[in-house]
């Protein structure tokens, strides 16, 4: 991705938990059931989610919506528990151009009794036109992530 041709998409929440539960949040496929993907968040079904959560792992998200099997795939290229993560974001029929891959990095700091999450999606400017939607998928999922770690929607920072 030529970083002259990207847009970027960022939102900070504080979440009244600690870092280590927000990091391990997007790292198991249970928690993940249940605020990234799911009828919890959105109408779909989850057909998998499987990871391998190591530098070089993979994943593999794949939901049914409105009749069409949609997979989310990336690959983890940073783990630093629990100061940051790093992966890329793709739809697997999507991803025979670079252009289509987009970065994912997500930077947590402890702050007062919980945590701050950064949260940065860079994606090729193919895509500007989808970066309000994709700022707010973010800000759903991370308040569905703030419920389900705390049950309250987080503050927005």
């Amino acid at each position: 991705m030529n970083p002259s041709k990207t847009v970027q998409v960022q939102l900070t929440r504080f979440f009244a938990v600690s870092a280590e539960r927000v990091f391990d949040a997007w790292l198991s496929p249970e928690t993940l059931g249940r605020w990234m993907w799911g009828p919890g968040v959105r109408d779909e079904e989850v057909l998998h989610l499987r990871l391998d959560a190591r530098v070089g792992g993979g994943f593999s998200f794949l939901v049914r919506r409105k009749g069409q099997d949609i997979d989310h795939i990336g690959t983890y290229l940073e783990i630093a528990r629990p100061q940051r993560l790093v992966f890329t974001w793709a739809i697997r029929e999507e991803t025979m151009s670079e252009e289509n891959i987009s970065r994912v990095t997500l930077d947590f700091r402890p702050k007062d009794s919980g945590c701050e999450l950064t949260l940065t999606h860079v994606m090729s400017d193919t895509w500007a036109e989808y970066a309000d939607r994709t700022q707010a998928g973010w800000a759903t999922m991370l308040t569905t992530l703030a419920r389900e770690l705390t049950g309250e929607a987080p503050r927005h920072g």
